[in-house]
């Protein structure tokens, strides 16, 4: 499939410079990151005190790992605007978390803040393959969720032309991606497959839309989803990656030419990958949590923040900066089912390897007197409708028993059995077990 190449002007400089230039303008803004929330946002400076560091304790990069971490609970603590590091009147925007699992997560950004996070949107899209005069259908969720409103303004920034979709309403997605014929689509992953199944519902061939490029991100995705995206829409499936703690989408971006991990934006953002348990500061390439801290942010910095996203830091290839790997599982969501870890894309992967079975699926957890049990709810695709459901289903509880090691129960339904997602994530985890 074709990408399009960059053109040396259309890199910034810092997407050139090397690792040594990098790594100095990283301590000069990351100095000035941690003075900046020490001397304006009471939290941090506590914070800071009770482990007794100062910023002026940062002499090199290295010596980050010195000062405490901050959590989603930090935020929760000091709701809603505790945090800033600035008069709440220079805050423009206002976004916050859905609330799912306690009080909403607040974050705020000033008129250069916002203006900073369209530059990086713009930087990950073009990254991806778009270029000024495209048009981008945005199917990301607006309002609150970081999503629509960050993919949008870096496509304005970049020279695009938008379309605000939203999600949601797939039969109108599907006739203004035929209508409007769009360039670019950014959506989560799991939405993109709902919108390919009403393309085929409504007789289109998916792989013959306008689309060239996807650019997926919002929640965990596998290769096995990539090639399975590409190969039934005809596009180039490109990640991008952000949190709203951090900035929203745009922190990190697949370049289209290599397709081997979101690029890290590290000018922004100084990553570190840590043992969940301990806290210590991992070498790159190992497997750990991932920690943000942000560099320019001036509404809402953050320190060295806990992601809960499990992956690894890997060299640059397409840029000078580091790349993250696919995320696989989270720290706080990880099913531990009779002493196995299990993670909902490590089954993702074996559901996707099955040529007869769409990537729709869900984990429901439940427990029966002191054993936790799992069910794998997935289904066929509409040209499988006549297969043997129960020997599918079988085959499927071997490989996860023998390459995972859990044991499962497994449900193979017909298609559109399962939940979609109509805004937003998928819904992969039911977890029925008493609090």
């Amino acid at each position: 499939m074709p990408v399009k190449q960059p053109a040396p002007g259309d890199l910034e400089h810092i997407e050139r410079a090397s690792r040594d230039e990098l790594q100095a303008l990283q301590l000069e803004r990351l100095k000035w990151s941690l003075e900046h929330a020490y001397r304006n946002v009471a939290a941090y400076r506590e914070a800071f005190d009770a482990k007794g560091v100062h910023p002026s304790d940062l002499k090199q990069l290295s010596d980050l790992a010195r000062f405490p971490f901050t959590s989603k609970q930090t935020l929760r603590d000091h709701y809603p605007f505790g945090l800033f590091a600035v008069p709440r009147e220079q805050v423009v925007r206002v976004h916050a978390s859905s609330g799912t699992t306690g009080k909403p997560t607040v974050v705020g950004y000033t008129r250069r803040d916002i203006d900073t996070w369209a530059d990086l949107v713009a930087r990950s899209i073009r990254a991806a393959g778009g270029r000024a005069g495209d048009i981008v259908h945005v199917a990301y969720g607006y309002g609150l969720f970081t999503g629509g409103l960050g993919a949008h303004y870096g496509a304005e920034r970049l020279g695009c032309t938008v379309i605000p979709m939203s999600g949601g309403q797939t039969e109108k997605q599907v006739q203004l991606i035929t209508d409007f014929r769009p360039d670019i689509i950014m959506v989560t992953p799991s939405y993109m497959q709902v919108i390919v199944e009403e393309m085929r519902r409504q007789g289109l061939d998916p792989r013959e839309s306008s689309l060239k490029v996807g650019i997926f991100g919002a929640e965990p995705w596998t290769e096995a989803m990539r090639r399975d995206i590409e190969q039934s829409a005809g596009l180039d499936a490109v990640d991008i990656y952000g949190l709203s703690e951090v900035m929203g989408p745009g922190v990190a971006n697949e370049c289209i030419e290599t397709k081997d991990g979101p690029v890290i934006w590290e000018d922004h953002f100084y990553p570190e990958i840590i043992d969940p348990e301990t806290g210590e500061v991992l070498p790159d390439g190992s497997e750990g949590e991932l920690v943000f801290t942000t560099l320019t942010k001036e509404a809402l910095p953050v320190i060295r923040y806990r992601t809960r996203d499990l992956t690894r830091l890997l060299p640059p290839t397409a840029r000078s900066m580091r790349r993250m790997g696919k995320i696989v599982g989270r720290s706080d969501d990880m099913l531990i089912i009779r002493g196995v870890n299990l993670f909902p894309t490590q089954v993702e992967e074996l559901i996707l390897q099955h040529g007869q079975l769409s990537g729709q699926y869900q984990l429901v957890v439940t427990r029966d007197q002191l054993l936790d049990e799992v069910e794998v709810r997935c289904e066929v695709t509409p040209e499988h409708l006549n297969v043997n459901r129960e020997a599918i289903g079988r085959e499927l509880q071997h490989r996860i028993k023998t390459l995972i090691g859990v044991s499962t129960q497994v449900t193979v339904g017909l298609p559109d059995s399962i939940e979609r997602t109509l805004v937003g994530k998928a819904r992969r985890v039911v977890d029925k077990r008493p609090r």
